[in-house]
């Protein structure tokens, strides 16, 4: 039996890309089904770590997830000029994404504001549509 080994015969390095296999998660039934990869596996991705608040779970990194809960109750303007600098902050950790652009905002109400941006990838790019209560 010979090892396998991360150097080829001549000495050097090999890298090899592993898939960015993720289980799928079904929001509509709370269930995990399967996996997906690829530009599912962004999407999910994205959605995870927005979902997430840093540094509130032991079982996460101090690198995973999103602050947000010290913008509730400022005022919009601040709000949209801090959120592109958080989220790039929150995504740009995943190696599979290469960076977060295209912001703009629209205020739907008093509290509520809207939010496009893309996220590129290795993958492509995927445009993501989110709403905040602030």
């Amino acid at each position: 039996m010979i090892p396998l080994s991360d150097v080829d015969f001549n000495g050097n390095i090999v890298v090899e890309k592993q898939p960015s296999l993720s289980y799928k998660m079904k929001h509509e039934k709370e269930r995990i089904e399967n996996t997906v990869d690829g530009i599912e596996a962004i999407k999910q991705m994205v959605y995870k770590t927005l979902m997430t608040d840093r540094y509130k779970y032991e079982i996460y990194t101090w690198n995973y997830g999103f602050e947000f809960d010290d913008l509730i109750g400022k005022p919009k303007e601040f709000v949209k000029a801090e959120l592109p600098r958080r989220i790039e902050d929150a995504l740009i950790i995943d190696d599979r994404v290469d960076e977060v652009t295209d912001f703009e905002f629209v205020d739907i109400d008093k509290i509520t504001l809207g939010l496009k941006f893309t996220v590129k990838t290795t993958f492509g790019d995927v445009s993501f549509d989110w709403e905040v209560k602030i």
